[in-house]
C-alpha cells in the first residue's frame, strides 16, 4: 500500500477509511465532530475549516449532526476521513441508501477529490457507479474476476450496462 507493507505504522496518516454508515456523533455539531477527530489523529486544527469547505458543509458547521440529512451525515463522515490530508481514502459503500440526487452530489465530490490528487478506493454493489470510476476491480466470492476500466468492461463483455457486464463475467468465470 503506497509502497509500504500493509498495516505498516508509516501508513497510519497516509491512508484513511470511511465506513458504510456515517461514523459520527449525532449529538455533536458538524464542527465539533471534526475537531474531536482532528485531535485524535492528530491533524492540524485549521484542517477542520479546509475539510468543511472540501465536503461542502461550511454553512452547516454549527448544526447538530443528528439534524442533518443522510447525505450530509455521509459528508461529515467523509470529512473525518479527509482530516490530515491522506493520500488514499478507502470508502465502504459511501452512497448506500441515498437518493439519486445525493448519490450524484457525492460522486461529484469524489471526482473533485481525485482531481486534487487523493486516491479513492470505493467499494460498491451499485453497478452503475462503476461507470463513474477510472479503474475497476470486480470481485466475486473473494476473487478478482476483472481488472479493467468502465469502457473496457463494456467492450470486453459486449454489454450495454455494467450490471449485465458483471453478470456476463460471472457466467464466463463459472464456465472455467
Amino acid at each position: 500500500v503506497l509502497g509500504e507493507p500493509g498495516g505498516s505504522r508509516r501508513l497510519r496518516h497516509r491512508v484513511a477509511y470511511g465506513t458504510q454508515g456515517a461514523a459520527v456523533y449525532a449529538d455533536l455539531t458538524v464542527r465539533q465532530n471534526l475537531v474531536y477527530f482532528a485531535a485524535l489523529l492528530p491533524a492540524p486544527r485549521d484542517d477542520v475549516d479546509r475539510v468543511l469547505a472540501e465536503v461542502g458543509l461550511t454553512a452547516q458547521a454549527g448544526r447538530l449532526v443528528g439534524s442533518l440529512s443522510g447525505g450530509q451525515r455521509n459528508r461529515v463522515s467523509l470529512g473525518i476521513a479527509l482530516l490530515g490530508s491522506p493520500e488514499l481514502v478507502v470508502l465502504d459503500e459511501p452512497t448506500v441508501g441515498l437518493d439519486p440526487v445525493l448519490r450524484a452530489d457525492l460522486w461529484t465530490l469524489f471526482r473533485r477529490l481525485t482531481e486534487s490528487g487523493i486516491t479513492l478506493l470505493v467499494s460498491s454493489h451499485v453497478m452503475d457507479e462503476a461507470l463513474r470510476c477510472d479503474r475497476l476491480l470486480l470481485m466475486r466470492d473473494g476473487r478478482i474476476v476483472a481488472d479493467t476500466t468502465p469502457r473496457g468492461l463494456l467492450a470486453e463483455t459486449g454489454a450495454s450496462d455494467p450490471e449485465q457486464a458483471f453478470l456476463t463475467l460471472i457466467e464466463r468465470d463459472a464456465g472455467r
